[in-house]
């Protein structure tokens, strides 16, 4: 896996290259702000070497406030193929929405306590740069709480949110099933339910699970 990494932090960008160097990943790139992190980006693809996904703040220089999200949805569009995963010291909503909107491929949002948690941080960065989702408990939280006011999520029982929510942190049916003391066959039935709920066919593929929480966002 090929990794650029942008955070301003040089302790934290270089713990984070350590950590993912040790587990056999190639770090190409580690930059302090947005905009070393477009133009890195953009010299990788002048030389057809696109890292796998990117790792990035939210907050970077020079002002500390939105440059590394604003980076990170500028590089979702012009390389829709680079998984993006965004680092936060808290949930902001507002970033986290324009993160997630658009495309449902390679993305995620995660607070930077998670980064402690190594396997989980690892298993999250993979899960984007493949193409997957990785939305921190504490995101999800705050989103589908805002959510539950939209006349969308009417038809969805207690147990069809809590579902939802374990499914936009990107886990697996037999993860979500261990979660909820369940069955496999019982959290495929919600599912189903959900994406039934929420006119979300067959032809949408495997993105259905993504699309079902990106559909509360938007709503």
């Amino acid at each position: 896996m090929r990794v650029v990494i942008a955070e301003d932090s040089v302790l934290l960008r270089e713990g984070l290259t350590r950590l993912l160097t040790d587990l056999g990943h190639d770090v190409v790139a580690g930059v302090g702000d947005a905009e070393a992190l477009i133009k890195t980006v953009a010299d990788l693809d002048g030389q057809d070497a696109l890292p796998d996904v990117v790792v990035a703040d939210v907050r970077m220089p020079p002002t500390h406030t939105d440059e590394g999200v604003r980076a990170a949805v500028r590089l979702r569009k012009d390389y829709p193929d680079i998984g993006v995963l965004v680092l936060s010291q808290y949930v902001e909503e507002q970033y986290a929405t324009e993160l997630l909107a658009g495309s449902s491929r390679g993305v995620g949002y995660l607070l930077k306590d998670r980064v402690a948690e190594v396997r989980e941080f690892v298993d999250a960065v993979v899960r984007v740069a493949r193409g997957g989702t990785a939305l921190d408990p504490e995101v999800v939280a705050q989103l589908l709480g805002r959510s539950r006011k939209q006349d969308v999520l009417a038809g969805l029982t207690p147990r069809e949110r809590e579902v939802l929510g374990l499914m936009a942190e990107g886990r697996t049916n037999s993860a979500v099933a261990r979660q909820l003391v369940v069955s496999d066959g019982a959290v495929e039935k919600h599912i189903s339910n959900i994406f039934l709920k929420l006119g979300l066919s067959p032809s949408d593929g495997d993105h259905r699970r993504v699309l079902a929480v990106l559909t509360y966002l938007n709503s």
